[in-house]
C-alpha cells in the first residue's frame, strides 16, 4: 500500500501568514463575506464578540487570525492559528470571537462539505486510505465536531483556493480542483478518520448523520425517536446514547435548538411576529416559546430580534 502521509511540507508562519493577508484583503465588511466560489465563506470581525448561536453545517474552517471558542453542549473548543476545525455533520452552537483588535483582525475561512462529495473520494482512494485502526483520535472521538493542528497540505491547499478569487477565469476551472484536493488532505489528515466514519454506510455515526438529516427537515414535528430509530435499525437507548456522543445533547434538545434558529430567522428576515413564527416551528404555546427563546438567546424574541438588526456580526457563524 502506498503510504499518502509521507513528503509532508513543514508548516511555518510566513506560510500562516500568506492566507492571513488574502483574507484580510477580500474580508472588506465585517460579518461574512461571501465569495465567487460555491461554498467559500470568508468572515472577519475587529473586536472580540458576545457569545452568540448558530447551526454549523458540514464544513472545514481554517482561522487564518485571532482565536474563538465554541460550546457544542457540554463540549468547549478553543481554536485559532495553526488549528483548523471540521463539522461533520449539522450542530447547533454557541460562540464567541476572542482575539481581535482593528489592527489584527479576526480571520477566518469556512468550506462547505458535501458528505456525497465526500463518499465517492473515500470510494476512489480505496484501499490507499489508511487503516482506520492507524487513526488518531481526539478525547471525545464520537463528537461530530473537533479541531486539530493544522498541517501544511490543508494550509497550502486552502491557500491556494483563496488565491484563486483575484481571477474570475481561475475560479471557474481551477476551484473545483483545490475543493477536491483540500478534501482529499482532510481525509489524509489527523481528522480523516472523522469524516470516514461519518460517510461510511455501516457505522453508528453516519446512522446518527441520517437521524440529523430528518430532524433538520421535520423539526416542526413532534419527535417521535422510536420511529427514528426504527428508520436507522437502532434500538432507542443505542439512538439516544450514539446520539449524545456525536451532538453533545439529547434528541429533544438538539430539536428545540433548531426550532429556536429557525424562529429566529423567520422573525429577522422575514418579519414574523414571534406568536405566529413560535406557531411555524412547532411550538403550540407562544408563553412557552418565549420563555425558551430567552433561555437560549438571553433576552425576549422582540428585544432579541431588534438587536440582530443593528448588527452585522454573527460571532458563531464561522
Amino acid at each position: 500500500m502506498i503510504d499518502l502521509s509521507t513528503h509532508q511540507p513543514r508548516l511555518d508562519l510566513p506560510m500562516c501568514r500568506q492566507l492571513a493577508d488574502l483574507v484580510g484583503e477580500r474580508a472588506l465588511a465585517e460579518g461574512i463575506n461571501d465569495t465567487a466560489i460555491p461554498g467559500l465563506q470568508i468572515y472577519r470581525t475587529d473586536h472580540p464578540t458576545s457569545v452568540n448561536s448558530a447551526v454549523y453545517e458540514p464544513a472545514l474552517c481554517v482561522i487564518a487570525q485571532g482565536s474563538k471558542t465554541v460550546q457544542l453542549g457540554d463540549k468547549e473548543i478553543m481554536y485559532g492559528p495553526l488549528s483548523y476545525m471540521i463539522s461533520a455533520v449539522e450542530l447547533p452552537v454557541v460562540g464567541c470571537v476572542v482575539d481581535a483588535t482593528p489592527n489584527q483582525p479576526y480571520l477566518a475561512v469556512k468550506l462547505s462539505l458535501d458528505q456525497q462529495e465526500v463518499a465517492d473520494l473515500i470510494l476512489e482512494l480505496g484501499d490507499a486510505l489508511p487503516p482506520l485502526d492507524q487513526q488518531r483520535e481526539c478525547p471525545a472521538a464520537s463528537c461530530g465536531l473537533c479541531v486539530a493542528p493544522l498541517d501544511a497540505n490543508i494550509l497550502q491547499a486552502m491557500t491556494r483556493l483563496v488565491s484563486l478569487l483575484s481571477s474570475p477565469t481561475d475560479c471557474r476551472i481551477l476551484a473545483p480542483l483545490v475543493r477536491r484536493e483540500l478534501i482529499y488532505r482532510a481525509l489524509l489528515g489527523e481528522m480523516g478518520w472523522r469524516l470516514r466514519d461519518f460517510a461510511a454506510t455501516d457505522t453508528q455515526a453516519h446512522r446518527i448523520s441520517r437521524v440529523i438529516a430528518v430532524l433538520k427537515d421535520r423539526f416542526a414535528e413532534p419527535l417521535r425517536v422510536r420511529e427514528l430509530a426504527d428508520d436507522v435499525n437502532m434500538s432507542e437507548s443505542s439512538l439516544f446514547h450514539s446520539f449524545k456522543q456525536v451532538t453533545r445533547m439529547s434528541p429533544v434538545q438538539f430539536q428545540k435548538k433548531l426550532r429556536l434558529h429557525e424562529a429566529r430567522r423567520l422573525m429577522l428576515t422575514e418579519g414574523l411576529e414571534a406568536a405566529t413564527a413560535s406557531y411555524r416551528v412547532g411550538y403550540e404555546s407562544p408563553s412557552h416559546f418565549s420563555r425558551e427563546y430567552r433561555r437560549m438567546f438571553g433576552a425576549p424574541p422582540r428585544a432579541d430580534v431588534s438587536k440582530l438588526r443593528g448588527e452585522q456580526v454573527m460571532a458563531a457563524a464561522l
